[in-house]
């Protein structure tokens, strides 16, 4: 089996202001599956659907071949987990929190535990109410990697680090994933980050997927146009317009979607000049997306 996350038509409804609606999605085994959206969207909450910490209204879940909830145990023991904010006491030391997470991880592997330890700086004595934010952004990812996962699930592992602990952590992350070849599905509104490890993304706006491809796909098929002498109406283009706006100095500019180059005899025949096709990085990307998928459901 190929699929390390499989969700169909996953429902939930949290009150009368939010619900996840048809969420589905695929995670290749061996990708790094990068989650997006803005905050509110609805990543945490789908995160925590996905391990059975919230009971889902409708919708099948499977994580590594398991069926979940029913079969939830047999994957947790092969998944680690960072949630977005710290689940560990404060009152145990750093040693007491390694103690404890080896006890209940059968693959637990101490030697490499220590290691990064020592890597991370966390000193054995100090208690986990004490550490700093960096610290405890590192002791989580210690704790997850140290039970040699399959499958990784991080919700904004790297929030509100300073740029030298979101290097050390992800540096380690991306070691181990060289190393065992896991899967990793990491949320972040952190677009740029994620933009240089991603090979899947899928995006999330107000409880629903916008997109879902893999990330050279998603690049290299949305670009911005700018035209002159455009048509009026554009009928059948052979690509989706995701946004559309004139500048003053009469030239126009088209955001869209599903592009190629042959297409730009599209607008050859409508009698346009396209003056440049332009490459978008992930945010512009990113942004384009959310903004047409809000037009679409206002």
């Amino acid at each position: 089996m190929s699929e390390a996350i499989e969700v169909r038509g996953l429902s939930y409804r949290a009150g009368r202001s939010f619900e996840l609606r048809d969420v589905s999605l695929t995670v290749p085994r061996g990708s790094i599956y990068g989650f997006l959206g803005p905050n509110g969207a609805g990543k945490t909450t789908t995160i925590r659907v996905l391990l059975g910490m919230t009971r889902r209204d409708g919708g099948d879940v499977r994580l590594l071949g398991h069926s979940i909830p029913g079969e939830l145990p047999g994957a947790l023991a092969r998944i680690g987990y960072v949630p977005e904010r710290p689940h560990v006491y404060p009152s145990l030391t750093v040693a007491d929190a390694l103690r404890c997470h080896a006890a209940f991880h059968h693959r637990w592997d101490g030697v490499w535990a220590e290691q990064l330890r020592r890597q991370f700086e966390l000193p054995l004595d100090r208690r986990v109410g004490r550490l700093s934010k960096g610290e405890s952004g590192k002791l989580l990812m210690l704790l997850a990697l140290a039970q040699r996962p399959e499958l990784l699930i991080l919700d904004e592992p790297t929030d509100g680090l300073d740029p030298m602990v979101r290097r050390d952590v992800l540096t380690a992350l991306l070691d181990y994933v060289s190393e065992t070849g896991a899967t990793v599905f990491i949320s972040s509104h952190l677009v740029h980050e994620l933009e240089r490890m991603c090979s899947w993304v899928g995006v999330l706006d107000h409880g629903r997927m916008v997109a879902e491809l893999p990330i050279d796909v998603l690049k290299s098929g949305i670009k911005k146009i700018r035209l002159t002498d455009t048509p009026v109406n554009g009928h059948h283009p052979p690509f989706e317009v995701l946004s559309r706006g004139r500048d003053a100095f009469e030239t126009e500019t088209w955001v869209v979607r599903g592009w190629s180059d042959p297409m730009v005899q599209y607008f050859d025949t409508a009698g346009a000049t396209v003056r440049e096709v332009v490459d978008l990085d992930l945010e512009e990307v990113f942004v384009e997306l959310l903004r047409s998928g809000r037009e679409v459901t206002s």
